[in-house]
Parts: C-alpha cells; structure tokens; sequence
C-alpha cells in the first residue's frame, strides 16, 4: 500500500512538471512571435536619399502682356502735288534702302515748267547786259558833263532792276529743278514695307501718303506695366517673349516710360526685339522680364508633392522617421524650384519618391546631405 501511493505521488509530481515546462514554452513561443512582430514593424517603407535646401541667387522674373508694334514708323509722301503717279517699284513687305527709287510722278509739266523758267532766266540776263551796257555808256558820256544827274541814275535804277530780274528767274530755275527731282520719291531710311496706299495713275497731293516703312525693319514690344511693376524694371535687362505662334523670341529693355497713363495708371516697358524671328507689328504677346537677381531658398523639384491642390515635402527627424510639411513654393529655375514659407534651411528632406511615403513612416536613409557649413569647411 505504502509503495503504491510513493508511486501515485512520483506520477502527480512528473504530470505537475511536464505542465510547466509546457507552459514556460508557450511563454517563450509568445514572447517570440511579440518580438518578431516588433521587429517586422520596425522595417523601413522606403529607402530615401535626403536633401538639404540651397540658397542660390536667382533672377526675378515679371510676367507682362503687350503688343508688338514699329520701333519707328516713315512715311513717305510727295513734296509736290497735282502730279500722276507714273511707275511703282516696291510693294509691302519690300525691304528698301536710303534714298532708292520708290515711285516716280509723271515730270511732262514740270520739265515744260523747268524750260520755260529757264528761257526766262536767259532773257534777264539779256536783259540785265544790256542794262550794263547802256550803263557803261552813260557813264562815259558823262565824264564831259553831257548827261543830266537823272537820267544817269535812270540807267543806274535799269542795271539794278536787270539784276534784281536775273537772280529772281535764276531762283525760278532752282524751284524748277527741285520740283522736278520731287517727282522721284524715295525711301527717307532703311525699312521695310508695311503698307502701300499709292495706285497707279492716281494724281496725289502734296503730303499725301504713299507708304509706311518700319524703320531699319525694327520691332519693339510694349509691356504694360503698374507702378509697383515698373519700378523695377531698368533698361538692358533681358527679356523672352512668347509669340502667339508658339516660337520665343528674345529682346532687351530699351527704355521705361518716365510716366503713368492718367487713365489706367500703367506704364510701358519699350523691349527692342530681335529681327526675323517672327515678330511681327500688331501681334499681342505675353513675355518674362528678368529683373535683379536675389536670394533663393531652393530644393530638387523632385522633392516637392503635390496633393489635393497643395505642396508638401517630407523631412525625416533623427530616428529616421517623416513628417510632411506644407510648403508655399515660387519660382522654378531649370531642375529646381524656389521654397518661400514651411521649411528650414537645417531640415534633411526626401530628395524623391515622397508621394509613397506615409505621416511616421520609418525610412531608410541612403545618403547624408552635405550643408552648407561642411563644404566651406571642407575647402
């Protein structure tokens, strides 16, 4: 009896601990599968390169609208009216060069003219030699004392009027010839042009147009700028204007008007625009003016997320976690884009891949930026 209850007690005992070594495995077991899930939680969601923001000295760039219009615009017009328009020579869009033939006025008359003045001026001074010579002779006969005093300033009074009559037909003959030369018009610069109102046998008036030319074939655009704008704007500085047929064009400020309109309170910028590269008088374009250059907070554009109507970057703190961080961004300058509010110049920032990218989410950080400071050290 005593032996079968040493026995009973052995194989309670036995029972009693096989029990708590299975226990203490499950405990182990637990604490293991806790632990692994710890870990696979702690995995990275990404592997990110990281970026700190740059301070480049950037461009101002103002956007402007304006037309397109003639540096300088001539007309050209008749000096002498009345006249048939004999022969045309040039028709629009003609390039012509100073002083080339244009059109020419049927002359008949004025050469006509030209020869009846002429005959006029030969007979004055007939007239005046033999004024002269009647002179000479009196004065001759009046060495003796032959001649009253009267009649020899009577033959004084005929020379100087015979003069008087030569250098008046003489001025006859010189406005004969110049409205002969009238007849010819021609180009008063180099130009291009930009309409022809003439027709062919048409007889014009003096001072009628006949053409318009573009001055030296330079065109010009005129932005149109408020007073805050055009404070800044100085000539010389560069501008890129884009045509309505889609090709861009380059200029330079020439000059700013020194006044406001009292209408509108704009002024205009006058932007010397280079020549045949489609820019054409009467075209309406949009165009960028560079102004002084100032500092620029600036990161990849990479870096920038856009999500519902909004810019964000993500900055990883120093357990390599992100956090986003609304920005308001600026200006864009090749691959890279102008940071105005919502991020530090310290803050390492996911250089790309941020759209994928969750509020906490662990990272794995592939490369360290370089600031500022460490590359003046290093040089």
């Amino acid at each position: 009896m005593k032996n079968k209850l040493n026995t009973h007690r052995k194989l309670v005992i036995a029972v009693a601990v096989a029990v708590l070594l299975i226990a203490l495995l499950a405990w182990r077991a637990l604490t293991a599968e806790d632990s692994g899930t710890a870990t696979q939680s702690s995995v990275s969601a990404l592997t990110v390169n990281v970026v700190t923001a740059e301070t480049q000295s950037w461009p101002q760039q103002l956007q402007a609208s304006g037309a397109l219009t003639a540096w300088q615009e001539i007309i050209v017009s008749p000096e002498t009216g009345g006249l048939r328009i004999a022969q045309l020579l040039v028709d629009v869009g003609d390039s012509v060069r100073r002083g080339q033939l244009m059109a020419e006025l049927a002359d008949d008359t004025v050469r006509a003219e030209l020869r009846k003045q002429e005959a006029l001026a030969a007979q004055a001074g007939a007239s005046l030699a033999q004024a002269s010579t009647n002179r000479q002779r009196a004065q001759a006969v009046d060495v003796a004392g032959a001649l009253a005093p009267q009649k020899m300033d009577e033959y004084l009074t005929n020379e100087a009027t015979a003069l008087a009559s030569v250098a008046s037909a003489k001025a006859d003959v010189e406005s004969a010839r110049l409205k002969l030369a009238h007849t010819r018009i021609v180009a008063a610069d180099d130009g291009v042009v930009s309409s022809k109102s003439a027709i062919l046998g048409n007889v014009v008036n003096t001072g009628a147009e006949l053409f318009r030319l573009v001055r030296q074939g330079r065109v010009e655009w005129r932005a149109e700028l408020d007073s805050r704008q055009l404070a800044g704007v100085r000539a010389g500085q560069i501008v890129r204007l884009a045509l309505p047929g889609g090709s861009n064009v380059a200029g330079k400020v020439r000059l700013v008007s020194p006044t406001l309109s009292t209408t509108t309170g704009r002024g205009i910028a006058y932007v010397s625009v280079a020549s045949g590269e489609g820019a054409q008088p009467g075209l309406f374009a949009s165009g960028t003016i560079e102004l002084e250059a100032k500092p620029a907070l600036t990161l990849p554009q990479s870096a920038v997320v856009l999500r519902d109507g909004r810019t964000y970057v993500y900055v990883v703190d120093s357990v390599n976690q992100v956090a986003s961080r609304l920005v308001t961004t600026a200006r864009r300058h090749g691959d890279r884009i102008e940071i105005l509010s919502g991020l530090d110049g310290t803050a390492r920032v996911v250089a790309s891949g941020g759209a994928f990218l969750s509020e906490g989410a662990p990272v794995t950080v592939a490369s360290v930026p370089t600031t500022a400071a460490q590359k003046v050290g290093a040089k």
